[in-house]
């Protein structure tokens, strides 16, 4: 039992980083947890994306979001993502394979405090799953994440607690505080919905503002 104990403990100590062996079985658990299945699909389908859209995701994990990505965005879109687990981009990168063969899809093994410049950009949209929590000065990461998006784009953080005890308050608390950190980094019209999963799932929405909307066109040259 005590074994059995330690190697739970071991796997358990990967989510965050996977690496090695225990980092693999960790990647299989989260491709195939049926709650992590439906999590990413539910955060995807929220962002909308349309047929012609780039999309950035941080954190890709084993890949989930990415392929559903893949398929929303179709042959004229593109999605980018960064993981910084070899672990899991060797995974993501198996799980996708064919899109990536036909360069509807770049992974990229990079850190949210390093974004690769090659990764290009403007995104009409950025997603990151239960990754939040794990970047250093978030509210820093969010606003440079603001500037890869174009104006009008938009982003959704989701938090599925998992400290123990984890309660519908402990979602909403995680809510509250996403909501607080957008908001400080420039983004507006901050929303947020909840998948009802034990304990709930809560993705925050926002955009990225366009100084052009709304603006008046220039008056015309009454010469001309």
């Amino acid at each position: 039992m005590a074994v059995k104990q330690a190697v739970i403990a071991a796997i358990m100590r990967q989510f965050g980083h996977p690496r090695g062996a225990a980092g693999r079985v960790a990647g299989w658990v989260m491709a195939h947890r049926r709650s992590n299945r439906q999590r990413n699909s539910w955060v995807v389908s929220l962002l909308e994306l349309q047929p012609t859209e780039n999309v950035l995701e941080i954190g890709f994990g084993p890949g989930l979001a990415i392929a559903e990505l893949s398929r929303r965005a179709g042959e004229h879109g593109h999605v980018c993502g960064i993981d910084h687990s070899d672990v899991m981009l060797r995974q993501a990168t198996r799980r996708n394979a064919a899109a990536i063969a036909a360069g509807r899809v770049t992974l990229r093994r990079a850190s949210v405090d390093q974004l690769p410049t090659a990764l290009g950009g403007p995104f009409d949209a950025i997603l990151a799953v239960n990754s939040l929590g794990l970047w250093p000065a978030p509210a820093e990461r969010l606003g440079e994440l603001r500037r890869r998006l174009r104006p009008g784009g938009r982003i959704a953080i989701a938090s599925q607690p998992r400290c123990p005890g984890a309660t519908a308050s402990t979602s909403r608390t995680a809510a509250r505080k996403i909501e607080a950190l957008l908001q400080d980094a420039g983004y507006t019209k901050t929303r947020t919905q909840t998948l009802d999963l034990n304990p709930p799932v809560v993705c925050v929405l926002a955009g990225n503002p366009d100084p052009d909307r709304g603006r008046s066109p220039p008056a015309s040259d009454p010469t001309s």
